[in-house]
């Protein structure tokens, strides 16, 4: 089985740009068209320091590039969302939202065009509805008041989203929205557990599927008009919790398979695991050392998440078992 790539079947629910998403596509390649013909060029770097954290840019017409992101506000002042159009050569601001509600979570959110002209960005547990110069159209608080750090348009235009949650925090909701007035459609579906890593999708014939990274499995959504339901034919188990491999991060389809990024303490990981499920859906780590990371056998595995009452974020645990802030 092979898989399509999305510089060449790209999803008709984004605008038609090189760049419209997070990592390109719903698939998450990383991989356009075109040439940088750097042999016959010349290098230069341009830097922009704002204070802020720079989550993502995504491109609407060609040249259009739009910034998106929210404050490293771990304490102190309450955060806050917001977006920007800036100039692709100084990457100067021509055109911001202002600050958008983020129900006081810190966590990286998303951006993306959407087919319908507007920019749509999830941060925090708020999404919103921007035109071209970065004016709000619409807002949505989302069901759940937590951190949501997944969002994509679907062959149909419409939004999915996802909630961030590690183990032992209850299963992670995915919310589909309207991409127009961000109605609900349908009710959120609760996964039968956590998903940190972020979400990746496909379509085709037999409609759209939604691919989440959960705290031990992969869980693949079917997606139809007006409803979403997990595909149970497909839902491989890639670690056990307490086993020596970490969370799953983002998620990338190509080549007949779902690819994940992860770690151990020592470790880079990369774990490829076949669409269609065979028959025993066995998952395979591929290890490798992570340059730059001094391997410390000593070192504590676990994370703990940290809530405070309003905000969210995660944080090693300390040698002495203390929360910090």
């Amino acid at each position: 089985m092979t898989t399509p790539l999305d510089r060449a079947d790209p999803n008709p629910g984004y605008w038609p740009s090189a760049w419209p998403v997070e990592c390109g596509g719903n698939r998450r390649q990383k991989a356009r068209v075109g040439r940088l013909d750097a042999a016959t060029g010349t290098a230069e770097v341009v830097t922009r320091r704002n204070d802020r954290w720079n989550v993502m840019v995504v491109e609407r017409d060609p040249g259009e590039w739009f910034l998106g992101g929210t404050m490293p506000a771990f304490a102190g002042p309450p955060p806050y969302g917001w977006v920007e159009r800036i100039h692709p050569e100084t990457l100067e601001p021509i055109s911001s939202s202002g600050e958008l509600p983020c129900g006081d979570h810190v966590w990286c959110g998303a951006i993306l065009a959407h087919a319908n002209g507007s920019i749509h960005s999830v941060n925090g547990s708020y999404l919103h509805r921007l035109d071209p110069d970065c004016q709000v159209l619409a807002e949505r608080e989302l069901p759940v008041d937590r951190s949501h750090n997944g969002l994509l348009a679907l062959s149909d235009g419409t939004l999915i989203t996802k909630d961030l949650r590690l183990e032992g925090q209850g299963g992670t909701t995915i919310t589909r929205l309207d991409p127009d007035t961000l109605e609900l459609i349908g009710e959120p579906m609760v996964l039968p557990e956590g998903s940190m890593g972020r979400i990746a999708g496909d379509h085709g014939s037999d409609g759209d599927a939604v691919i989440v990274p959960g705290t031990e499995h992969l869980w693949r959504i079917r997606v139809d008009a007006d409803s979403m339901h997990l595909d149970e034919s497909w839902s491989p188990r890639y670690r056990t919790t307490g086993g020596d491999h970490g969370l799953a991060w983002d998620s990338c389809l190509s080549d007949g398979a779902a690819w994940l990024k992860g770690r151990t303490r020592t470790r880079a990981l990369r774990l490829r695991i076949s669409i269609p499920p065979t028959k025993s859906q066995r998952c395979h780590w591929t290890q490798k050392y992570c340059p730059g990371r001094r391997p410390n056998p000593s070192a504590p595995r676990s994370q703990l998440c940290a809530e405070t009452p309003r905000r969210h974020f995660c944080t090693p645990r300390p040698a002495d078992g203390r929360t910090t802030r």
